[in-house]
């Protein structure tokens, strides 16, 4: 059995997220970056034996489109995927359901999923600090019984994950980062954007039509120089407040 985590994670708490469980295998595991502007996805193919952790944000209720592109190119073959859907502490709504589909559209059979919450990439004083030490208490729990079960060959059935069909409708929000009077050009921000948004010859600009508002670019900016407008950020903040007053619980979905 060979092990593979596949996450698209701008901000890295995806990937913090994907982390806990690909560690609780206890398996050299290979990483491959859908986020990777480079990387040829035609490239990975898998076979029956293996476990693919395949772990993605929700963006208003669904996958990022360019993650799901990138999956499709990808080579199943039976391989066994664990879903992995990670949001901000509002909802999840179509994105796990769409996950699944796309999977096994790839030729992949999910046998688990997981819905977890991490720090919000744009609001980020929602889930702050999250995962902690709470949610990898949760999340070393859910990887222990997946590990359990397809080792003992129980888990062989597709989870029955929530979502409707058609999936939500989601053009994107409006805010879209921006660089300030402190850029110096240094092109990390166009090299790491996941979308190619913004021009290698013209970093201080971005293009919103491409822009999926991933925060990649304020991430990775290192003079900070990057951000969204605070005017729209607070209206943002305020129309989620509600929704993401109590703490959302982590879940696990399996069928034995």
């Amino acid at each position: 059995m060979k092990l593979y985590e596949i996450v698209f994670s701008p901000t890295g708490g995806t990937k913090k997220v994907a982390d806990m469980i690909v560690d609780r295998f206890r398996l050299e595991s290979s990483y491959i970056d859908l986020t990777d502007n480079f990387t040829d996805f035609t490239s990975f193919s898998f076979d029956e034996e293996d476990v693919c952790i395949v772990a993605v944000p929700s963006y208003g209720g669904r996958i990022p489109g360019i993650a799901g592109e990138r999956l499709k190119l990808l080579k199943g073959n039976h391989g066994k995927a664990v879903l992995v859907t990670v949001y901000g502490n509002r909802a999840y709504d179509d994105t796990m359901l769409e996950l699944n589909d796309t999977l096994i559209e790839a030729g992949f059979c999910p046998v688990a999923a997981i819905a977890a919450v991490a720090e919000h990439s744009i609001m980020r004083q929602f889930a702050a600090g999250r995962p902690d030490e709470e949610d990898r208490r949760e999340l070393v729990d859910f990887a222990d019984k997946i590990k359990r079960g397809i080792q003992s060959g129980s888990l062989t059935n597709t989870p029955r994950v929530p979502g409707k069909r058609p999936y939500r409708s989601f053009d994107g929000v409006p805010m879209k980062p921006r660089s300030g009077k402190s850029c110096t050009k240094c092109g990390v921000c166009a090299e790491k954007c996941p979308v190619g948004a913004i021009p290698a010859d013209m970093p201080m600009s971005t293009e919103h039509d491409k822009c999926i508002t991933c925060m990649r670019c304020i991430t990775v900016c290192p003079q900070k120089n990057r951000s969204i407008s605070k005017v729209l950020a607070a209206v943002g903040a305020q129309k989620l407040k509600k929704a993401c007053k109590e703490r959302k619980k982590n879940e696990l979905f399996i069928r034995e």
